[in-house]
């Protein structure tokens, strides 16, 4: 038995509030929303883009983590923060680890989002 890959990676946000969320999601990281399978009944929203799948889901009791996040490897990270300083989103330059361009954007709700390019 092995795992093989990560299927997706859940971000959660403030009930009712996707509007917003896919404002930051699609606006500055770029990704596109795709229909969810008509058997499943969840909120929240689905995205893509080319391997990666990023789930929104809707907590009513919503608290942005503190340190857990998901890391998204890039190919042109100052595009990104670009993207988000101009929707005023904040944004970080993180040390990276040696290789890597590393930098934090954080989304309407205080989530993180790393951002990892390699140099």
């Amino acid at each position: 038995m092995a795992v093989l890959k990560i299927d997706h990676v859940q971000v959660a946000i403030p009930w009712g509030r996707v509007s917003e969320a896919l404002a930051f999601y699609e606006g500055v990281l770029q990704f596109v929303r795709v229909a969810k399978p008509a058997e499943l009944s969840q909120t929240g929203a689905w995205l893509t883009q080319g391997t990666v799948n990023l789930h929104l889901g809707e907590e009513t009791e919503f608290e942005a983590s503190r340190r857990a996040h998901p890391a998204l490897l890039v190919d042109n990270i100052g595009e990104l923060l670009d993207n988000a300083e101009r929707g005023g989103h904040p944004t970080r330059i993180d040390d990276g680890p040696t290789g890597y361009k590393r930098a934090s954007v954080f989304d309407p709700f205080g989530n993180r989002i790393e951002l990892m390019q390699k140099m």
